[in-house]
């Protein structure tokens, strides 16, 4: 059991670490890859401050962590404090969050999150509020749920259910969170491979789809494949990120920024410094593909997998929050699990 609650400790606080650094790391890039490779006169290389003038991170700190990872720490402190998750849980962890940002002015809180805090701040039924939640905001902060889910990847797609329903109901964003949450899941599995992370991803995405309200949307697995194959194509790997960019996108939806996350995930071939150089390049919603990308890699890695500076880096700017308090409140809660 020792072994197990060791190998834990490094992977799950590899995940945690990692949402971090997607998200802080891919923060400053732009829309286009095109525009940020000329802003920046080449690769972001490392932590840099939201440029001027950018639509929702301007004036943050190098190092800086957005709704993502402050979300996916929300939820964490919630499954902490309760010992699993619940809709009410997830509730009152992403209300509470909002309230603390203040949400309603706030220019990073995406639609879908923001009306059904509202609705939930007013007294409506957390069963409900997210019925119309759409984007990838379900599956940006899911990052808590495959940790609590060492290998146990149809609990981690049930509770990835659970934790969507207040603000992301819907077909679509349940099955970019379930995604998100199996590959975590299946990367704590210790020997797991990369192609079976991935292959737990798409199971997640086709698991996640039979639950939440019918909706438009792409079918979030076929495009995880397609992101994948580009992803392995024999091509520059900046054309490789650019044609992500271009054929599965990466906007606030869920079937272009969780696939485009999976790519990442894929050309970096499991690394979470290169997914997170690879996420802001391939620009657009970039610190969402970068949370997503790199948790994953950075469970499946393990913390030691992420430059010392780079931890410290996000501990120091991001001081409010206790990363490696978090993550060893979810090992033990994996550890309970696993028994």
């Amino acid at each position: 059991m020792m072994d197990q609650e060791k190998f834990l400790a490094e992977h799950i606080l590899g995940g945690i670490f990692g949402q971090a650094l997607g998200d802080a790391f891919a923060m400053p890039a732009y829309l286009r890859p095109q525009d940020t490779l000329k802003y920046y006169s080449g690769w972001i290389e490392t932590f840099l401050p939201g440029p001027p003038g950018h639509p929702a991170h301007d004036g943050l700190k190098a190092g800086q962590i957005t709704d993502d990872t402050e979300q996916a720490m929300a939820l964490a402190s919630s499954i902490i404090e309760e010992g699993g998750i619940t809709v009410e849980g997830a509730a009152r962890a992403i209300v509470s969050w909002y309230d603390f940002i203040d949400g309603d002015v706030n220019p990073y809180v995406g639609p879908s999150t923001r009306r059904a805090c509202q609705a939930l701040k007013q007294g409506a039924d957390p069963h409900t509020t997210g019925v119309n939640g759409d984007t990838d905001g379900g599956a940006m902060r899911i990052s808590p749920i495959g940790l609590i889910n060492p290998g146990r990847i149809d609990d981690a797609i049930r509770d990835a259910v659970t934790a969507c329903t207040p603000t992301h109901f819907t077909q679509v964003a349940i099955s970019g969170a379930a995604a998100a949450a199996a590959a975590i899941a299946a990367a704590l599995t210790p020997g797991s491979s990369l192609d079976s992370v991935l292959e737990a991803g798409v199971y997640g995405g086709e698991q996640g789809a039979e639950s939440g309200r019918i909706w438009l949307g792409a079918s979030v697995p076929r495009r995880i494949e397609l992101a994948v194959e580009i992803a392995r194509r024999a091509v520059p790997v900046y054309d490789r990120i650019v044609t992500l960019f271009e054929l599965i996108g990466s906007t606030l939806a869920t079937s272009e920024t969780v696939p485009t996350a999976f790519g990442i995930l894929a050309l970096a071939e499991g690394d979470p410094v290169q997914c997170a150089r690879y996420s802001a390049a391939v620009s657009g919603d970039a610190d969402t593909v970068g949370a997503i990308a790199c948790a994953i890699a950075g469970t499946w890695k393990g913390v030691k997998a992420i430059p010392q500076d780079w931890i410290h880096t996000l501990e120091t700017v991001n001081s409010r929050y206790d990363f490696r308090g978090t993550a060893k409140g979810l090992v033990k809660i994996a550890v309970e699990r696993s028994i």
